[in-house]
């Protein structure tokens, strides 16, 4: 029996390396979403064009074309609506979003963030672990609630903190873990194995 796969969005802002492992992840038959958009804040945004070679929709909507955040994100929502979007993925998404577009999205709108949540939250997480002597470091994927990298974390993968490890060094590290444990997550969420918890 084939289910229906449900219909995902991805928003970014650069290269869109998470982006391209939801993609491959979606390519198997037994995968549960298939990705239907994707949406930049920036134009020049190199995942953008990588999503086209897929065949895949796109668009970019910059806060320099809008008077307000309120009505970028009105936008934002207008062009996922119009992909029929069922769930959103952050990758890299570097625009911290207004409560209303959180709720309207609230339990299907998911991160990847470079830090064992709730450690380091926010940017130059690399280089804070290192500073702080961290003995681990890793990647969390959460729900999205109205506080920064606040929500409820679905799944987490570890690495070590190396002696001789840069901020890029370690970053590399981190990252091959989000590739792994990003297509991971949304499968849970959408088999309903994980779920906002009522607030």
């Amino acid at each position: 029996m084939t289910t229906e796969k449900k219909r995902v969005a991805v928003l970014i802002s650069g290269r869109g390396s998470n982006m391209k492992a939801l993609i491959e992840a979606a390519r198997s038959p037994d995968y549960p979403a298939e990705i239907v958009g994707v949406l930049s804040n920036r134009a020049a945004a190199p995942g953008l064009q990588l999503a086209e070679q897929e065949g895949i929709a796109t668009a970019s909507v910059a806060q320099s074309r809008f008077p307000s955040r309120d009505m970028l994100e009105d936008t934002m929502t207008q062009i996922l609506e119009s992909w029929e979007t069922d769930y959103v993925c952050l990758a890299g998404f570097m625009r911290i979003l207004g409560e209303d577009f959180v709720e309207r999205w609230a339990g299907r709108l998911i991160n990847i963030h470079p830090s064992l949540l709730p450690a380091y939250k926010g940017l130059d997480t690399h280089d804070r672990a290192i500073a702080d002597g961290a003995k681990e470091h890793g990647c969390s994927v959460h729900f999205v609630t109205p506080g920064l990298d606040e929500g409820p974390v679905i799944a987490k993968a570890r690495v070590p903190v190396l002696p001789d490890d840069t901020p890029d060094i370690l970053a590399a590290r981190v990252l091959e873990q989000e590739h792994l444990i990003y297509p991971l997550a949304l499968r849970d969420l959408i088999e309903g194995k994980v779920a906002l918890p009522e607030r």
